[in-house]
């Protein structure tokens, strides 16, 4: 399998040299009616100067003579090529690709919007040209692909999917690694290296996304309401412990209940209690 190699090409400086010592040349042989040697300089001279190609920084030249590859310039600068070659400038520099949010189905079926960052460049200019139609063009739908596929393979959080150890949503780091390794292995065809790839957008779509909130409201309640609880269980059995071990107050069966029953109702409710003197006894 052909791959890319670098070529090391003529100076254009020297080629310009050349091509004023053809032009002097072939006006001095027409002023001296030595016509055949002017004509041959001057077309010399038309040779020469066709070559002259300009590489710039962070830039390459793709060279194919009748259908054969030739080589790479890598190198920045001004040259002279084969004019006969058919060159190709092809840009090293890294490129961003910001997609647009696509709707998809995540692990579960629920349908989410999401959308990434990649930043990518060319690593393999005989790859780019010519074992792709449009190198470009390649790496949008092959990315569009890849985060089609990572995004069917985790769900969007683990409010359904409780086993699920990584979610799209909180999987961070781990979630754009996954995204970045599956979109490497699709490129590295077209010599596509890929510098990063993650995530920069997610939301349920918009046909679900209130009920889905409505859910998270719920659920976030519940977990407050159960920490809730469990604090004031906490609290509830240390004053009950307090008072009999500093024997405030000696309680029975029916007044720890009551106590019980007040306290919770004090510390798990929404308002503030209003407390209420009791003038007489507990049964009065």
């Amino acid at each position: 399998m052909k791959q890319e190699f670098t070529v090391k090409p003529v100076s254009g400086y020297v080629a310009l040299l050349m091509a004023i010592l053809f032009i002097a040349g072939a006006i001095a042989g027409f002023a001296f009616q030595i016509i055949w040697l002017g004509a041959l300089l001057t077309l010399l001279f038309i040779f020469t100067i066709l070559g002259f190609k300009v590489v710039n920084p962070n830039s390459s030249l793709v060279m194919v003579l009748f259908g054969a590859y030739k080589g790479t310039i890598r190198e920045n600068g001004f040259f002279w090529v084969n004019p006969f070659y058919v060159t190709r400038h092809i840009s090293l520099r890294a490129r961003n690709f910001n997609s647009e949010p696509i709707k998809v189905n995540d692990k579960i079926g629920n349908p989410i919007k999401i959308g990434f960052v990649l930043v990518w460049r060319v690593q393999d200019t005989f790859k780019a040209v010519f074992d792709v139609d449009d190198f470009q063009h390649f790496v949008l739908v092959q990315s569009d692909a890849a985060l089609r596929k990572l995004a069917g393979l985790y769900p969007y959080d683990n409010f359904e999917d409780h086993e699920a150890v990584i979610a799209l949503r909180g999987g961070g780091e781990e979630i754009n690694r996954e995204l970045e390794k599956e979109i490497r292995e699709r490129l590295i065809i077209a010599g596509i290296e890929v510098i990063e790839a993650r995530i920069n957008y997610i939301a349920y779509a918009e046909e679900i996304a209130n009920a889905m909130l409505r859910r998270q409201q719920a659920t976030a309640i519940v977990s407050a309401r159960f920490k809730i609880v469990e604090g004031a269980v906490s609290m509830v059995e240390m004053a009950l412990e307090q008072l009999s071990v500093k024997k405030i107050v000696e309680l029975d069966e029916e007044k720890k209940a009551a106590m019980v029953s007040n306290l919770m109702v004090v510390l798990c409710g929404d308002k503030d209690a209003t407390p209420v003197v009791n003038a007489g006894t507990l049964h009065s």
